[in-house]
């Protein structure tokens, strides 16, 4: 099964993501740029609607990527069920503005039968720089996909 959902996610490298099951990604728009069994990178373009007043990257959009990131890297697994997050703790380090490029590299620390704990790093455009990082459990839910 992991075959099928790996080259489903495969098949969509250097694409934006348009048609996600989360209707968010969709607005997010991201590029897939890696995927593997547990991590997937995502490149983002910042929005004028993604700033917060200083015109830096908001960081409820920045808690929204990680946490959507993550959703779509249970995906490489191939499972049947979604999950959903029970909790989600991010450290802001640094900042994004519009227009620039950012990546999101997702890491599965711990896959368990129920529960995943899970990491998601954000990097400026070179990758020097990292934005963000945040950490989350998952549970999986009786809601198949």
């Amino acid at each position: 099964m992991f075959s099928d959902a790996s080259e489903f996610l495969k098949s969509r490298i250097g694409k934006q993501v348009t048609d996600s099951p989360s209707p968010f990604m969709s607005w997010l728009k991201p590029v897939m740029v890696e995927v593997n069994e547990g991590s997937i990178v995502f490149e983002y373009t910042i929005r004028k609607e993604m700033t917060n007043p200083f015109g830096t990257l908001h960081g409820g959009v920045t808690a929204a990527i990680i946490d959507d990131a993550i959703g779509a890297t249970l995906i490489s697994y191939g499972e049947p069920y979604f999950y959903v997050s029970v909790n989600l703790a991010v450290d802001y380090l640094s900042s994004a503005r519009k227009g620039d490029i950012i990546f999101a590299q997702t890491t599965i620390i711990k896959k368990g039968r129920q529960i995943v704990n899970a990491q998601c790093d954000i990097w400026n455009s070179d990758r020097s720089r990292l934005i963000a990082k945040g950490y989350t459990n998952l549970i999986k839910t009786e809601i198949k996909k």
